[in-house]
């Protein structure tokens, strides 16, 4: 197998029909296809991490077995090769997203470092004691906390946006709280805890029409939408790639060019320069001015694979068939009149969060996960979300293209079975 094919591997038939297909895309991920608990696994903790296909897990594999060699610094055939693939994935990202340039393409470990980094870099080179960043209450922590050590680093102040009882943001006040001091707006673009989709293309509107750039949260949204970086007009957008069928410990940051030009390097070493003496060190071009030392190399290389898969179903199509998921998961739910769902906001990707009127979360997901039934339980990185709904924890169920309703009914009957044991 040469690098090329290695970059295309064949797909199961179900990306070629045209009705979708969900038991013949499931055949393409070999963890679903086990018992848990003497149960089929009907795994429901999508927002946490989605599962791999077989084409990524083969790409990862065939690099390893094949083509492992360090990228970009060697003139020998497995170095060109890995580098091939290397910047292959990144290409493909690039189309993924629309972005106009590969050099605007960065990789980092996740969503997480993606913000770290425009946060020390981008804020911490621009921003002074007394300019505001805005974000919003439904953020996750990792859309945060980098922006509070950069307030305790500078003296920036930290702005918020509230939220309705829906989980929907109060646009009023976007209005009110961007102003002459605001040096960013940070916001998610589908929260995981609440599953709400935000009116981003809105947001960055507003926030232009004042001189504001705006960094996008994209880690719940890139495997649920199409992404266009070019049409939302965002300046930076952070994305996972465990979240969007790929390896972890691997992600992308986009970045607008012009900005990313006028940044100084986030970390310093190999790959990042061009020259070094004790006097001074001159930095490489982008993206390679932000990607110093050995990167993941299978990690890029599994993520250009993930995105060949998504492009090959459809983002178009993935979404109408997790939103007939949603749809039947709540109306499902919305029957056991213990239950309550958090967040209901009128434009949703396929998360639910709920609880159980007496009955812990966490208790919740061990009773199920004895059916079978794989969901998350705790505050989903998402603590502020929490405390204004009043709650110490949600159970949270999220659902991937390769979700059956038959899984809904089992998660149905795994919390009826919880609630005769925990009541």
């Amino acid at each position: 197998m040469n690098v090329a094919s290695q970059n295309t591997l064949p797909l199961n038939s179900a990306v070629a029909e045209t009705d979708f297909d969900v038991e013949a895309i499931r055949r393409d991920f070999p963890v679903l296809h086990q018992e848990i608990n003497g149960h089929p696994l009907a795994y429901l903790d999508n927002a946490a991490s989605s599962q791999r296909p077989q084409s990524v897990i083969d790409a990862v594999r065939y690099y390893e077995e094949h083509d492992h060699a360090n990228v970009h610094r060697g003139v020998h055939t497995l170095s060109q090769r890995a580098t091939d693939a290397y910047e292959g994935g990144r290409e493909k990202i690039r189309a993924f997203i629309n972005a106009e340039s590969n050099q605007e393409i960065i990789y980092v470990r996740g969503a997480t470092e993606a913000i770290n980094l425009v946060a020390q870099s981008y804020g911490r080179s621009r921003m002074q004691a007394g300019d505001e960043i805005v974000i919003t209450t439904m953020e996750h922590h990792s859309n945060i906390v980098p922006w509070q050590l950069l307030a305790e680093q500078t003296g920036v102040r930290l702005r918020v946006i509230p939220i309705t009882r829906r989980g929907e943001l109060e646009l009023e006040a976007v209005d009110e709280l961007l102003n002459e001091r605001t040096r960013l707006l940070s916001v998610v673009y589908i929260s995981n805890a609440l599953g709400t989709i935000n009116p981003v293309k809105t947001l960055i509107d507003k926030a232009h029409s004042r001189g504001i750039p705006v960094m996008l949260d994209a880690a719940q949204a890139a495997p649920h939408t199409r992404i266009d970086v070019q049409a939302l007009d965002c300046d930076f957008l952070a994305m996972s790639g465990h979240k969007m069928y790929g390896p972890t410990g691997i992600g992308i940051l986009y970045g607008k060019r012009s900005l990313l030009e006028a940044m100084p390097p986030y970390q310093g070493g190999g790959e990042m320069i061009l020259a070094v003496n004790f006097e001074r060190s001159v930095y490489n071009e982008l993206p390679y001015k932000f990607e110093a030392g050995t990167p993941n190399i299978s990690g890029a290389i599994g993520l250009g694979a993930a995105v060949d898969y998504l492009q090959a179903i459809g983002l178009e199509r993935i979404s109408r068939y997790e939103h007939k998921l949603l749809r039947y998961a709540t109306e499902k739910l919305e029957s056991i009149p213990e239950l309550k769902i958090v967040g209901t906001a009128r434009e949703k990707a396929s998360v639910i969060s709920f609880t159980v009127d007496g009955v812990h979360p966490h208790d919740l997901g061990t009773i199920v996960d004895s059916e079978g039934v794989a969901i998350r339980t705790g505050h989903h990185c998402a603590m502020p979300v929490m405390e204004f709904f009043g709650v110490p924890a949600t159970a949270r169920a999220s659902f991937a293209f390769y979700n059956t309703t038959a899984e809904i009914d089992a998660l149905a009957n795994a919390l009826q079975t919880a609630l005769g044991v925990l009541r």
